[in-house]
């Protein structure tokens, strides 16, 4: 990675996220019933395959060395190896797109040795760019031009339990089967009160966008966030602006402490002085015996 430049693949991005974003916002969304997506609570748009389009070729004419997984050019089968490689949603939280709802974004990830390297995650809708390189920091560019350090708290407060925590956690759009039952199962558990066994918490949110979600624990405005089924492009940009921030991820599932970028279970758990491995033990306890299974 010593002979790469970080700064110049980050600056690209930032570029490219901005020509993407500027396509949303004059696009005119509209879903694909006949797109490749698993069920209706997953939409594809023509935006989705256009932005795409242009990303990987902006970033391939540059870097024609470098691998490309996209999220609508994947195909089963197709890994993510050690080899420098872009990771690109071009749309993530599509279904907020169509429906005009503020939170979706772009997501530009660059891994090395299956590291997430550089992040870039831009909300052009509020025009909020999200950034990282790898060992230097985390960072929220503004609308106006305000640039800001991740987390927004310059001493964030420790972790102490679930009960003080506001929790980012989405239902997925594959709602059948065991994983449906172990979300409906935590969520129950998370948000009931202490007295009917439950862990209270603060709340959960759903922003309908993993990268937003984990920008969000990067920025410390969620204490964790809890997903399964996600894919490498939802989690790669968001997880080094999480590490950069002084977060931490973890599995979904209960016991790994090192999941990779490809293992569809995540625990996103925001900096903090002290409690973060008492947290992730705090909500696996509550998954128990429940494990999210996103083998097939």
């Amino acid at each position: 990675m010593a002979d790469l430049n970080l700064q110049e693949i980050h600056d690209l991005l930032v570029n490219v996220a901005h020509e993407a974003g500027q396509m949303m916002l004059t696009a005119t969304p509209s879903y694909l019933s006949s797109g490749t997506k698993k069920n209706s609570a997953d939409l594809v748009t023509e935006t989705d395959k256009a932005v795409e389009k242009i990303v990987s070729t902006r970033l391939l004419t540059a870097y024609p060395t470098f691998k490309f997984i996209g999220e609508e050019t994947y195909y089963p089968g197709q890994t993510l190896t050690a080899e420098p490689t872009f990771i690109v949603d071009p749309i993530d939280g599509t279904t907020n797109f169509v429906h005009a709802f503020s939170t979706f974004c772009i997501s530009l990830g660059f891994a090395v040795n299956k590291v997430p390297t550089v992040g870039v995650i831009y909300n052009a809708y509020l025009d909020e760019l999200y950034t990282a390189i790898k060992g230097q920091g985390a960072y929220l560019l503004r609308k106006g031009g305000k640039k800001e350090k991740l987390p927004l708290k310059k001493e964030p407060d420790p972790l102490k339990d679930l009960s003080t925590c506001l929790v980012g956690a989405e239902w997925g759009n594959d709602r059948t089967g065991v994983n449906f039952e172990v979300r409906s199962e935590v969520f129950t558990k998370v948000a009931a009160t202490k007295e009917d066994g439950g862990a209270m918490v603060h709340s959960i949110r759903s922003m309908g966008s993993a990268a937003l979600n984990l920008a969000a624990v990067a920025a410390g405005q969620l204490d964790l966030y809890w997903e399964g089924g996600c894919w490498a492009w939802d989690v790669c940009a968001g997880w080094c602006i999480l590490v950069e921030a002084g977060g931490i991820m973890v599995s979904g599932n209960p016991g790994d402490w090192e999941p990779t970028i490809e293992g569809r279970k995540y625990l996103a758990i925001r900096g903090a002085p002290s409690g973060q491995k008492d947290i992730a033990e705090e909500l696996w306890g509550v998954i128990g015996d429940g494990r999210l299974d996103y083998s097939t």
